[in-house]
């Protein structure tokens, strides 16, 4: 096959693979569909990544960026064939300019291992999705992540100085914030349908001097969200401020990583950070709101030790949840935070329609959900029964003035919500756009966008 032999000549035997067992490996992410590619190619730098897609273009081939594979919207899912193109070869940091307080990463790059080398020197990079320990910087630009401490960082999207990116046609172009229409916001969250990403220019922040874990416990949702909108009504921004059920408390004291008082329904982790004193001003203002909502317990965490140990149970709560079940699927809404109750209520009720536990944690100062719905895949009455629930959770969202995706991108799951949500004028404008970057839309193809009528 020509194809395969030009990509085995640019790239070696080694960084191609064709074998079913290894293509296997590439045809699933988190949710549990399998799509096989019909090869895997791994580039080690730039020029590379440039040479693939030129003989992918030359053979009308499809081409998935992939770096992890945690993706949970079937974004890196290869669900016509083709390519997949795992960068995970291309992960060095490439320089860390503090004074000029970027660093310059490869997209392979892990997320946490970033913040390792940044943290010695009194820095961080901000996002951090709750997958940071496994999650490539690429991935992360794909899908314009998110995490905890977003409510007062800002998503991936707020760190992003500039971009490499490769085009589908085989040119490199460098995407910076002095161009004259921000071509770097566009392909943030763009999923890797308009080119891919090789080299990233990401903010670093310095680390705050000090930081504050407060836990409260609520008798029901209703008051954790509640305590919520007064606490930003009280104009405190946390660093984070994130809500688990009753279900994932369970799950989270199980697995040793808390305990509450007997009846919890509901608890908030709220984080403050920065000046020493101003973060224990704040947290007493923070623990007052909250008792003055209903909350049973407030505590505090008394060193770093406890304060890890909170996140860590926030943190790994999927980890969690997977070991109750064959397989788990989560979904990603977010509405304004006035409707964040109302919303909790809405995916109760979506649960109970169709005999499905549905549990919740969320990024709650932003109104960013993630249901979570274990189920047994193979069993075709679950399967319909979670379809229709996740299509109910889209419309209830939109209905409530939210988006569809706060973090995990649209990805195949999501494409039946993109009319909820956009016009057909405006998702004309959006392919017109992915057309002007992938002519022929190689890239990715069969995810963000619906297909129009006569095609892309």
């Amino acid at each position: 096959m020509a194809f395969l032999d030009e990509l085995q000549d640019a790239l070696g035997l080694d960084y191609v693979r064709t074998r079913l067992p290894e293509r296997m490996a590439y045809a699933y992410d988190a949710t549990g569909e399998k799509h096989p590619p019909d090869a895997v190619a791994m580039p080690g730098s730039a020029e590379q990544v440039l040479t693939v897609l030129r003989i992918a273009r030359k053979h009308g081939v499809p081409v998935v960026a992939r770096g992890a594979g945690t993706n949970l919207s079937g974004g890196t899912l290869p669900v016509q064939g083709g390519l997949v193109l795992n960068l995970l070869r291309m992960n060095r940091i490439l320089n860390i300019d503090v004074a000029g307080r970027r660093a310059e990463v490869e997209p392979g790059l892990v997320n946490g291992r970033l913040n390792d080398a940044l943290r010695p020197l009194g820095f961080h990079y901000a996002p951090d999705p709750s997958s940071m320990k496994v999650s490539t910087i690429g991935g992360n630009i794909a899908e314009n992540a998110g995490g905890p401490h977003c409510l007062k960082y800002g998503v991936t999207a707020s760190h992003v100085l500039g971009l490499q990116l490769a085009t589908s046609e085989g040119e490199l172009v460098d995407l910076t914030e002095a161009d004259a229409y921000d071509l770097r916001g566009l392909v943030v969250g763009s999923e890797g349908t308009l080119g891919i990403v090789t080299r990233a220019t990401l903010r670093i922040t310095p680390l705050p001097r000090a930081a504050r874990t407060l836990m409260a416990a609520f008798p029901d949702l209703d008051r954790s969200c509640q305590t919520v909108a007064g606490i930003i009504a009280a104009q405190i921004i946390p660093a984070a401020l994130e809500l688990m059920d009753r279900v994932n408390l369970e799950l989270t004291t199980t697995a040793g990583f808390g305990h509450f008082p007997p009846g919890t329904e509901a608890a908030l982790i709220i984080e403050v950070d920065g000046d020493p004193e101003d973060i224990a001003e704040e947290a007493a203002h923070i623990a007052a709101i909250c008792h003055s909502y209903g909350a049973t317990e407030v505590r505090s965490a008394a060193d770093e030790q406890e304060r890890n140990q909170i996140w860590l149970g926030r943190r790994n709560n999927y980890g969690y949840l997977a070991r109750t079940s064959p397989f788990v699927w989560t979904q990603d809404v977010t509405v304004p935070r006035n409707h964040l109750a109302q919303m909790l209520r809405e995916v109760l009720a979506i649960g109970e329609r169709h005999g499905l536990p549905i549990n919740t944690v969320a990024h709650a100062g932003d109104g960013n959900l993630h249901p979570t719905i274990p189920f047994d895949p193979k069993d075709p009455v679950q399967r319909e029964q979670v379809r229709q629930a996740d299509l109910e959770i889209l419309a209830a969202c939109v209905r409530l003035g939210g988006s569809i995706s706060g973090e995990h991108g649209i990805g195949i799951d999501k494409l039946a919500g993109m009319p909820l949500m956009f016009t057909p004028a405006q998702l004309d404008l959006m392919g017109r756009i992915r057309r002007v970057f992938d002519p022929e839309c190689l890239l990715n193809p069969g995810t963000l966008l619906p297909a129009p009528k006569g095609g892309f």
